[in-house]
């Protein structure tokens, strides 16, 4: 194990001496600015924080305070920061940019997203998403606060969704239910005919991302021009108990009912406990059932139903 942590280190170092190089934070300033890369990041503290004190930004940046107190006195004589007392606290002393801060900031930026977007200029699209996660991952690991944010968003599938639903389930069925192979065959088929049938404003599938990561899913699915289909609906062990599943389910009916379809059917199997409470409390009502035997178990299938 102290093997691998050692050739992470190297890695890692490797990676740092790469990146320092190829975005230009070894040249004397930033992005072609008047500012070096320390002077910049404060300058973004000063922009992105609501009244920030010379100590809190000393911290943030981990900045030895008398050299921060050189590059705020340099800010201050260039006109792009003023400072004020706090109001709650007569002891405590904010700073903020001024008009001329803000500009200097914001052409700072601008510069910042050019060079960066050139990075990535030459990356494909099927390969940003790659990265984008990459990033996202690499930040989880290493402990940054910014990726803490767990909102759940939902967006409509892109190529490559389909397929990670189809092996999501069949792993995540298989590990909290025994089911087999077969099952997996199922969701393949089920996927293979979304994407032939795909009807644009009548088809739809649903991704609910975590953090930019994807921990659930949902297809809503023409049967014909009056009823629709509410299928593969699940949510990542991980990602249980924030209403995802609730919120897909009721995407699902709110564009059911956009699209002007009558009924909204489904079927799922009494083990999914869990599935069938969002699916009661969103106004289905069981209508049959039957026993079956299939993916290795014996099961019962339920079919549901909603008037629209």
């Amino acid at each position: 194990m102290l093997d691998e942590r050692n050739a992470l280190v190297a890695q890692i170092r490797h990676f740092n001496r790469f990146y320092t190089r190829t975005v230009g934070l070894l040249d004397e300033t930033l992005t072609q600015s008047a500012f070096t890369l320390t002077e910049a990041r404060v300058l973004f503290e000063l922009g992105h924080h609501s009244s920030p004190a010379a100590s809190e930004i000393a911290r943030q940046l981990r900045v030895d305070a008398a050299y921060l107190t050189r590059i705020l006195r340099k800010f201050a004589g260039e006109g792009l920061t003023e400072t004020r007392t706090d109001p709650a606290d007569k002891r405590r002393r904010i700073l903020s940019l001024t008009a001329r801060g803000e500009a200097a900031l914001s052409g700072l930026q601008a510069a910042a997203d050019r060079d960066t977007a050139r990075l990535i200029e030459n990356l494909p699209d099927h390969r940003l998403q790659e990265l984008g996660s990459a990033l996202r991952k690499a930040g989880e690991l290493l402990g940054d606060p910014a990726r803490e944010n767990n909102e759940v968003t939902l967006r409509p599938h892109r190529v490559g969704d389909v397929g990670w639903v189809v092996q999501r389930q069949a792993q995540l069925y298989a590990e909290e239910y025994g089911w087999t192979v077969e099952f997996e065959a199922m969701l393949a088929e089920i996927g293979a005919d979304f994407i032939r049938n795909f009807v644009p404003g009548r088809d739809f599938c649903w991704i609910a991302e975590r953090g930019g990561q994807p921990v659930g899913a949902v297809f809503l699915v023409h049967q014909d021009d009056e009823v629709a289909k509410l299928r593969l609906l699940h949510v990542e062990a991980s990602a249980r108990g924030l209403g995802i599943g609730k919120r897909l389910v009721a995407e699902c009916v709110d564009q059911a009912r956009a699209c002007g379809y009558t009924k909204l059917v489904l079927w799922t199997n009494d083990i999914l406990v869990a599935a069938r409470t969002i699916y009661e409390r969103a106004g289905f009502r069981l209508v049959s059932e039957e026993h079956h035997h299939s993916f290795g178990k014996d099961l019962t299938g339920q079919t549901w139903e909603m008037d629209l």
